[in-house]
């Protein structure tokens, strides 16, 4: 939990989320890069390794990415009141947007600039998508290299030659990595009984 004003601290941290979630389009992978950015890089609230870990955990449970890796940054940043005040800020915009969109469906959905305007989105998050997959590499590769590297290009090729389901692979992973660092601990421990022999 971080050592400030705690009154400061929520109050900052709701406004973070809030502008994040505002400038956030093309889904939940594109806010993490944004949580990246402010969170680890800006404020140094979080550590590198925690966004990598917060992400694969947001991933991994179930509902929307954006809010779930808002719970696990407000939690850590501020205990229960900072877990709530972290996904009230990833909430309210998109809510607000979605009921004025709603309203006036009909219009918007013929609209031909309307159409060109999110054509265009669409490129830019696929590159914003492109840019978190690229930093999220580097750090996982500098803990474990030759397994994480591995794992990667194995899920990779799962899911886009072979088309897994995405869900599968990742429990598949996360029960590989259970039985990689079980066995770790387990030699590890048997390695110091024999030198203590």
């Amino acid at each position: 939990m971080v050592k400030e004003n705690k009154a400061k601290v929520l109050w900052k941290l709701f406004l973070t989320t809030l502008y994040i979630s505002d400038f956030t389009f093309g889904g939940g992978f594109v806010i993490i890069i944004f949580m990246k950015k402010k969170f680890v890089d800006e404020i140094g609230w979080i550590s590198e390794q925690e966004m990598l870990d917060y992400t694969a955990l947001a991933q991994a449970s179930p509902g929307a990415i954006a809010v779930n890796s808002a719970i696990l940054v407000g939690w850590k940043v501020a205990g229960p009141a900072g877990m709530l005040v972290a996904v009230l800020g990833t909430i309210i915009p998109p809510m607000v947007i979605l009921s004025v969109i709603s309203i006036f469906y009909s219009a918007f959905i013929s609209n031909t600039y309307v159409s060109l305007v999110l054509g265009g989105m669409q490129s830019g998050v696929a590159a914003v998508i492109l840019s978190v997959a690229s930093s999220m590499i580097v750090p996982s590769l500098k803990k474990d290299g030759l397994m994480h590297g591995t794992i990667m290009v194995i899920a990779f090729c799962m899911t886009f030659f072979f088309r897994i389901n995405v869900v599968l692979i990742i429990l598949t992973c996360a029960a590989l990595g259970l039985v990689v660092r079980t066995a770790r601990c387990h030699w590890g421990r048997r390695s110091v009984g024999h030198d203590i022999s």
